[in-house]
């Protein structure tokens, strides 16, 4: 049966929010809870910390394999149900182990796919959006309203049922990404591989100096904030914030990311891909180091607030840069091989991270902010050896700031 048949008045933009919305609710709640649960089950420290870092590693060595078999899909559509399945479906093991090793190999199945299927999604609503004339950003803005709703409403069910209703709730909303993953639209149609070509169609036509610097700039960008959601809650604790206004602090994070996107296609920028990320990043230096002085509550909600620039402006720029150089051919794989790049280098921002916190304290926010620093010094190199042409980014319209010669 075809999306078109199961929701036939629904548009594609609509079925594809709708899916966005689910997509990282499970990873809501295991953000927040999985540690807790963890300990519940005699998970020691070290045990939690390879269970979390294992799918990520696995994820580094096949998101490459998946991006490249999603191109080669009539549409990307099926390799995105058969990901949110397996996603789905695995996680349900969970309530027939209780080991490290048992925990483990069931976690790995169940995140990785999830993880893998988060950079097809972003390639084929943003070609969608683009050969439609529709607004990708609102679209999208849809994911981190669904991680704000399952974070806000899996707290009080699991505070209520106990450490023990983790697993029912994550495994609901995995289920629940899978079911709607069913009723998503084509994203291309039959003509789209042959009329629309615009970009390289093949990933090393593109992987050169200038391409790469860019890629690194954005990947350190998105790494300064995985070492923030990392060490965030840790530091502001010992700075004396009360845990109640953690979540808080949290949501008016997101909240400030999904506004940006849901009003991105207003502001009209009239600059390049990768002055956007450049702008991210020089915002979120000084987000950083605003960070390292322990500001007082009332700074930290400001503080937040910029996060609508340093992620959301960040992660769109880096969209638009892709897609710009790239064609239908390599959107997913393309966008799985920056994927990979941004959680390498995640994983060095968090090490490294681990060990400022440890000998400087809240002061190791100022590496965090050198770090930004370095990946926009990256992205203005790119731009050195290779400017965009004079035709700027004009809301969500692929018409772009940096396109393929």
């Amino acid at each position: 049966m075809s999306s078109t048949t199961i929701a036939p008045r629904i548009s594609p933009e609509l079925r594809a929010a709708i899916f966005h919305f689910t997509v990282f609710g499970s990873t809501g709640v295991a953000s927040v809870y999985l540690g807790i649960w963890l300990i519940n089950h005699g998970i020691s420290a070290e045990e939690i910390g390879i269970i979390n870092a294992a799918p990520l590693v696995a994820m580094l060595l096949v998101n490459q394999l998946v991006g490249r078999i999603a191109d080669r899909m009539p549409d990307w559509r099926g390799v995105i149900i058969v990901l949110s399945l397996i996603a789905g479906l695995v996680p349900i093991g969970l309530f027939f182990v209780s080991g490290f090793w048992g925990i483990l190999g069931i976690w790995i199945f169940s995140v990785m796919p999830a993880f893998a299927l988060v950079p097809i999604v972003d390639a084929a609503t943003l070609r969608m959006t683009q050969r439609r004339g529709t607004d990708f950003s609102a679209v999208r803005a849809w994911g981190t309203v669904g991680f704000m709703v399952a974070t806000l409403c899996s707290g009080p069910l699991i505070a209520w049922l106990g450490d023990g209703a983790f697993v029912p709730v994550f495994v609901a909303f995995a289920l629940l990404r899978a079911a709607l993953a069913f009723q998503l639209p084509q994203f291309r149609s039959g003509e789209d591989r042959t009329a629309t070509r615009k970009g390289a169609s093949r990933l090393r036509e593109v992987l050169k100096p200038w391409f790469l610097m860019g890629l690194v700039g954005l990947s350190i960008l998105y790494s300064t904030h995985s070492a923030m959601s990392a060490f965030a809650a840790v530091l502001w604790t010992e700075q004396g914030i009360s845990p109640g206004l953690i979540g808080p602090l949290t949501a008016t994070m997101a909240a400030a990311e999904a506004a940006m996107m849901f009003v991105w296609s207003r502001l009209k920028l009239k600059v390049s891909a990768r002055h956007i990320i450049i702008l991210a990043c020089l915002v979120a230096a000084f987000r950083w180091t605003a960070m390292a002085f322990s500001p007082p509550v009332w700074v930290l909600f400001g503080l937040q607030l910029l996060h609508s620039i340093t992620f959301a402006m960040g992660y769109l720029g880096g969209i638009y840069f892709l897609a710009n150089w790239t064609s239908d051919d390599i959107a997913a794989e393309a966008q799985g091989f920056s994927y990979v790049l941004q959680q390498a280098l995640s994983v060095v921002a968090i090490l490294a991270m681990g060990w400022f916190v440890a000998a400087f304290g809240p002061m190791a926010w100022l590496f965090v902010a050198a770090y930004a620093v370095l990946g926009a010094l990256c992205v203005v190199l790119s731009l050195r050896l290779q400017p965009p042409t004079a035709h700027p980014i004009t809301s969500d319209q692929l018409s772009v700031a940096d396109p393929a010669p």
